[in-house]
């Protein structure tokens, strides 16, 4: 792990771009982007477009460190290069951006309210790759739907069970337990969620940290105390299905709490547009998640 990266992610102003669609949800990510899926004949065809979506916005003047501290990447794209250097290299030394990786391998069938990781059987694997790609940390996403007791403790053991063997890789996990926007109990899931988690935070030893994502609460504040605990680097949020005006207005009245956002930050972005047209609604969008964040 690199110490200034650690602080850049500790005290740094700005958010966290998520880069991160996977082999799902590929398909949905280039058509908001105005590549429909006639325009590919398969997978390697698809997995080509969406890394030229990526290296337009990751090369864009717009996506700057003076606002952007780090960028969740998908396996795929950590593989592949951006001008000449591996993607996590590209955005650490040229652009001045922590890469992060996202490891799990999608969600289990929902049980008890709550849908689980997936086993991640190549764990160990892809961990020493991403260890030899220059990467500072990794994201893994669960999901819960209700205010469960036995689901929600489930769903935090399981995250930090996967991120207890991502330390021990000399990498910092995003805990990831989205709780659904929809959910009628969106606000108990919440109260349960965090006293979980924090079960599972003061149980950490000196030297493991971690990193969360949580969906922005319905109480304003209700994870300071995360926000403030010594063994979180930084809590940001997802925004969760909420479009970029809707959850910039709901980061910015929690605080502390900083964007990693994935649709809203690319809602407004085509492939039809010049670059010019490109980088200004880029700049736009960055600058509106930059100003929630502080």
């Amino acid at each position: 792990m690199q110490q200034n990266q650690f602080e850049k992610m500790k005290n740094g102003k700005g958010f966290i771009a998520a880069l991160d669609q996977s082999g799902g949800s590929t398909p949905k990510a280039l058509a908001a982007y105005g590549v429909l899926e006639d325009a590919y004949r398969d997978e390697e065809e698809m997995f080509n477009l969406v890394h030229e979506m990526r290296t337009r916005i990751i090369t864009s003047p717009a996506f700057d460190s003076s606002k952007i501290l780090g960028a969740i990447l998908f396996e795929e794209t950590m593989d592949r290069k951006i001008e000449g250097k591996y993607t996590g290299d590209y955005l650490a030394e040229v652009k001045g951006i922590v890469p992060f990786l996202k490891v799990d391998k999608g969600l289990a069938e929902e049980t008890n309210g709550v849908q689980m990781m997936k086993p991640i059987t190549d764990l160990d694997e892809t961990l020493k790759r991403a260890n030899e790609r220059h990467i500072f940390g990794t994201k893994m996403r669960s999901v819960i739907k209700k205010a469960n007791t036995a689901g929600i403790k489930d769903v935090v053991d399981q995250q930090f069970e996967v991120g207890k063997q991502i330390i021990n890789a000399g990498l910092i996990p995003i805990i990831e337990p989205e709780v659904d926007i929809n959910s009628p109990e969106k606000e108990k899931c919440e109260e349960l969620l965090k006293v979980e988690i924090l079960n599972h935070l003061n149980n950490l030893s000196e030297d493991e940290f971690v990193m969360l994502k949580l969906t922005i609460p319905t109480q304003a504040n209700t994870y300071k105390e995360l926000i403030d605990h010594p063994k979180v680097v930084r809590v940001v949020a997802l925004s969760g299905g909420y479009s970029r005006e809707e959850a910039n207005e709901k980061l910015k009245v929690n605080e502390g709490l900083i964007a990693s956002f994935s649709r809203a930050l690319s809602q407004d972005l085509n492939v039809k547009q010049t670059d010019e047209e490109f980088n200004a609604a880029l700049s736009k969008a960055v600058e509106s998640i930059y100003e929630a964040s502080i």
